[in-house]
């Protein structure tokens, strides 16, 4: 088989998929609609989950894609800055205490849960004296946990680039920086993508998290919704297709975007 008749084929099987997952989602609904209308439920319970559920979701929905896209934008810049400095040489006794501190920083995001890191920064930062909202809170706490990971993916595709390309950028008369800025960054991007893709698909799964700082995401929405209906599997049903949808376009996104850089990068 030609490799674009293996490209059509697995488009097929995803567009496939697609519609199988779109087709899971009526189902679920039309079959809470059809039992809603039973005379036996109460018609309190129906209104709740069958009508109100939704605004509910889609609001939630929106609160969470924005606190995902935030907090990881800051944690790529956070990601940038200390792979950074773990690349550079170290020359003087600054740079040894940064890359210690930094060394530090990785090492304890790495090691700790993301559910104790979110309660560190949310109870820790009032008792020195800083009160944020619920908001700015996860989004701190996300960021910082995102950079960590991120740095170790950026590291490793800044160190796949060959030493050639550095030599070529000293020798037309470039700076460390320059030739790091307009030759080695963007080659390194280029591979780190598809692990930075899938880094953003887990970030949003783990918003769910911010629920445990009072944040209504789209887990918590689901809760108190479950928790008001007493109807627990359906709501989290649906609110476990809502992620899958969500991921599931991420992840198509994210083949055809490591397509056109394979193309890219055979030319």
């Amino acid at each position: 088989m030609s490799a674009t008749s293996a490209n059509r084929y697995r488009s097929w099987i995803l567009a496939a998929l697609a519609v199988a997952v779109l087709a899971a989602g009526v189902f679920i609904i039309g079959w809470r609609e059809l039992i809603g209308s039973l005379p036996f439920m109460s018609e309190a319970r129906v209104t709740l989950v069958g009508n109100a559920f939704r605004p509910m979701l889609i609001a939630a929905v929106l609160y969470s894609i924005p606190l995902a896209v935030v907090a990881f934008i800051i944690g790529l810049i956070i990601a940038l800055l200390v792979a950074l400095v773990r690349v550079v040489p170290a020359t003087g006794i600054a740079h040894r205490l940064l890359l210690a501190v930094v060394h530090a920083y990785v090492s304890a995001i790495r090691g700790t849960p993301m559910l104790v890191q979110l309660m560190i920064v949310f109870y820790g930062l009032p008792a020195v004296g800083i009160t944020l909202d619920p908001l700015p809170t996860a989004i701190i706490g996300f960021s910082l946990n995102v950079g960590a990971y991120a740095s170790e993916t950026v590291r490793a595709a800044i160190l796949s680039v060959p030493r050639g390309q550095w030599e070529a950028g000293f020798t037309i008369g470039m700076t460390y920086l320059q030739t790091f800025r307009r030759i080695i960054l963007p080659q390194a991007l280029r591979v780190s993508v598809p692990p930075l893709s899938n880094s953003f698909i887990g970030l949003f799964k783990e918003t769910s998290l911010a629920s445990t700082v009072t944040i209504t995401e789209l887990f918590r929405a689901a809760q108190q919704i479950a928790n008001a209906s007493y109807d627990f599997l359906p709501v989290y049903i649906e609110a476990a297709l809502v992620y899958w949808i969500f991921c599931f376009g991420l992840s198509l996104a994210q083949s055809r975007l490591e397509r056109r850089l394979d193309r890219y990068i055979a030319k």
